[in-house]
């Protein structure tokens, strides 16, 4: 019990409209990792058929669904009530943070409004979502890579013809950055600090838009730059991380 009340409560709000029932398990695990989810609500038009989908997970993930019907055709009436809610929730501080889960830009105030007050925002969305909402949050997880579970074998992670006509740029220019921040004067650091700070600099920061479910094989990627070192002496052990003699002359 008393572990339980230490960690942030979370609220999670869906957009019914704009999210994938078929991710909802990834979604909540990934939130769960961060905090305690106490809230659960999904918005949408329950009398409309594309919320079908999402019907046969609310009992079984214990999801509150919020009625909101389309006054106006082609008007969506979803994210104005999902913001009341949460600016209610926010005023209450029933909670510690929240999870939006949605692709759209309208999104993006209330998740600064969220931050104003002090609280940790997490974004969930496909990767068309804007940068202005993706950039609001504290973190933001791209839909794409909670459907990635394998880790894929080193002599493929040369990036494909494929992979440079969909932007996946090389991570190594922000893992620079992120090391800077985080090293200071110091030479080696922890691996968690780089990772704090490389969310800092780009909040949808995620190691499997790279093809590595942990930033720790990631960084192995790039051995003329990074050196890592494990202290199994602790517990849990605990990973460091430096330039290499090349990268720092450089």
């Amino acid at each position: 019990m008393s572990e339980q009340s230490e960690q942030q409560k979370f609220a999670v709000l869906i957009d019914g409209d704009n999210a994938q029932a078929s991710l909802l398990p990834q979604i909540l695990a990934e939130v769960s990792k961060v905090g305690l989810i106490t809230i659960k609500r999904i918005y949408g038009d329950w009398t409309t058929t594309n919320m079908n989908s999402w019907k046969e997970s609310l009992h079984k993930y214990a999801i509150q669904p919020i009625q909101q019907f389309r006054y106006t055709v082609g008007k969506n009436a979803t994210d104005s009530a999902m913001i009341i809610d949460a600016m209610d929730l926010l005023h209450t501080n029933d909670v510690e943070g929240f999870c939006i889960v949605a692709s759209d830009s309208d999104y993006t105030r209330l998740a600064t409004r969220i931050r104003e007050e002090g609280l940790f925002v997490i974004g969930v969305g496909e990767k068309k979502t804007p940068e202005a909402f993706t950039n609001a949050c504290n973190q933001f997880i791209y839909c794409e890579n909670l459907t990635t579970t394998k880790e894929p074998k080193r002599n493929l992670r040369k990036k494909t013809k494929k992979e440079e006509k969909t932007g996946a740029l090389d991570p190594l220019p922000l893992l620079l950055q992120g090391f800077e921040m985080a090293a200071k004067e110091e030479d080696w650091i922890h691996l968690s600090w780089m990772g704090d700070a490389l969310r800092r600099l780009n909040p949808a920061f995620d190691p499997r838009t790279f093809g590595h479910q942990k930033l720790h094989s990631l960084i192995k990627d790039y051995p003329e730059t990074f050196m890592l070192k494990l202290d199994d002496s602790k517990t849990p052990p605990v990973v460091y991380l430096a330039l290499t003699a090349q990268a720092s002359t450089t």
